[in-house]
């Protein structure tokens, strides 16, 4: 995707975020929120189906597919089709949520038209789409049953929210704790509590916005300098792999864009609902396969590494428009302002420091982090957020506010442990894990080159970024995410593992 205008210079984005600061001042932004929240999680069942006319409804809450039990096991035969469909009951909720956003103001004032106009044509939709996944899957394995169960979305009022922001703050350290993270074990502490508070006042409701109306809001940031150090690194064992090896793959200079995800949505067009990054193999879209894949292009500066890497671009919320502005991925679904180029971005694959290492299947599929982390809960959340200088404190639930000369980094540690058979599960997680808290892969699994993955931007001190997002996320900082497809050569795969086992730091 072209750019129509490039990063401005860093004087002239200050003076903008600076204007942008002095409305965020004081707990919320002035801006009015026209967009609801429209989410996978699994409140719904607490939740009536209608509330008071005088709470502000904030969000339209359906019960997450893809982590159901019943599809974590998908055959190989029917996940195409299954992938497909669990695509298009994220492009409904979607759909739903600019209905919920258009219609707010007679939601408020009669809450039951949000059955009729909303809820009730969204569930018969989820409803048929369930159903053909139970039939792909019944074609060759048992049919899965009570599908039907979560079809069915409700309201949940603006309250909600905040009560579910306080359990980010508390439960912050969930995916560091189970998935031996130090930077996620600690980087919801000191603020995660503020976002519970403040997320009832603030967040999806009046007064939260961001540029395009559905966030983020002055709640999500935080000074860095008020921040504790919380970083903990783990100690390598006699029999650890100390190396490390350093793949270079530029910034993204070429402005490769779109909002495909392969991974999770192959064959479907914008599948993520959000534009990413993408450095490395330059043949990436929703329709790659292995093959061209391995025939692509790569922006590394060693050709043996044709892996990519992708993110969620990183915007200014500063009035200014990119090439998407009208574009699904882009302004369609609330994702606005200037793409930033990182000013930096390190690829390091490092050791166990519990065992050696084994090398990486090639085409293995690896996420980090839930890009719906917002409405599903934060378990499987794994970004972490700082800034230059102060890299010793990490947040989870939190952008940074830096300090002049400071620059913002984002920064993710990819499961380290493998199965040792597969390159993809059907939800795209089991097949890979996060070490135990003592750095130990645990089940059966090979411990692997753990990616950690670090990217650096020069934007303003002060709120006015924001990641990009599906719509019903808000743009909060934990749906922060990563994707790699490993595509290494098999000589540069073996030199990887060999600096990593023998202690060595390699490029």
């Amino acid at each position: 995707m072209p750019r129509t205008s490039r990063k401005r210079s860093t004087l002239a984005n200050r003076a903008i975020v600076a204007s942008a600061a002095l409305l965020l001042g004081g707990g919320g932004l002035v801006a009015v929120n026209v967009y609801a929240s429209a989410g996978e999680g699994d409140s719904h069942r607490s939740a009536p189906r209608t509330q008071n006319a005088g709470q502000w409804m904030s969000t339209i809450d359906c019960p997450d597919v893809a982590t159901r039990d019943q599809l974590t096991n998908v055959p190989e035969a029917a996940r195409p089709e299954v992938d497909r469909n669990l695509a298009l009951i994220d492009s409904q909720i979607t759909e739903a949520y600019k209905r919920f956003a258009d219609e707010r103001a007679q939601i408020q004032r009669d809450p039951g038209f949000a059955d009729n106009a909303i809820l009730n044509p969204l569930k018969d939709k989820r409803a048929a789409t369930l159903e053909r996944i139970a039939l792909s899957i019944g074609r060759v394995a048992e049919r899965p049953q009570g599908l039907e169960g979560l079809a069915p979305c409700t309201l949940r009022a603006q309250g909600g929210q905040g009560q579910n922001g306080g359990q980010q703050g508390q439960n912050g350290g969930q995916q560091g704790q189970n998935g031996g993270q130090d930077q996620g074990q600690n980087g919801g502490q000191g603020n995660g509590q503020g976002d519970g508070q403040n997320g009832g006042q603030d967040g999806g409701g009046q007064n939260g916005g961001g540029q395009a109306g559905n966030g983020p809001e002055a709640s999500d940031f935080v000074d860095i300098t008020t921040v504790q150090p919380n970083v903990k690194k783990a100690r390598t064992a006699r029999g650890g792999s100390k190396g490390t090896f350093s793949t270079n793959c530029g910034v993204n200079e070429a402005g490769k864009f779109n909002s495909d995800n392969v991974i999770v949505a192959p064959g479907v067009s914008n599948g993520a609902h959000h534009m990413h990054d993408y450095v490395g193999n330059q043949a990436n879209d929703a329709f790659a396969t292995n093959d061209s894949l391995a025939a692509g292009e790569t922006s590394c500066r060693n050709q043996g590494d044709k892996s990519t890497y992708y993110w969620p671009v990183l915007r200014l919320q500063n009035g200014q428009n990119e090439a998407d502005a009208n574009a699904d991925g882009g302004g369609k679904e609330g994702n606005v302002g200037e793409i930033q180029t990182p000013s930096q971005v390190t690829l390091t694959f490092a050791g166990s420091p519990k065992s050696k290492v084994t090398a990486m299947p090639r085409f293995l599929r690896i996420i980090t982090g839930d890009a719906k982390a917002f409405t599903n809960g934060d378990a499987n959340a794994n970004a972490s957020w700082s800034c230059t200088g102060f890299e010793n404190r990490q947040l989870k639930d939190k952008y940074p506010i830096c300090p002049e000369g400071s620059q913002v980094v984002r920064s993710f540690k990819f499961q380290s442990c493998w199965d040792g058979q597969n390159v993809d599960s059907a939800n795209h997680r089991t097949h890979v894990a996060f070490a135990d808290q003592n750095g130990r892969c645990q089940n059966g699994f090979k411990a692997i080159p753990q990616l950690q993955q670090r990217v650096v931007y020069d934007v303003p001190p002060g709120p006015g970024f924001a990641v990009d997002s599906f719509p019903e996320q808000l743009h909060k900082p934990v749906t922060d995410h990563g994707d790699f497809i490993n595509v290494f050569d098999d000589n540069l795969m073996k030199k990887v593992v060999n600096c990593v086992n023998g202690g060595r730091t390699c490029k």
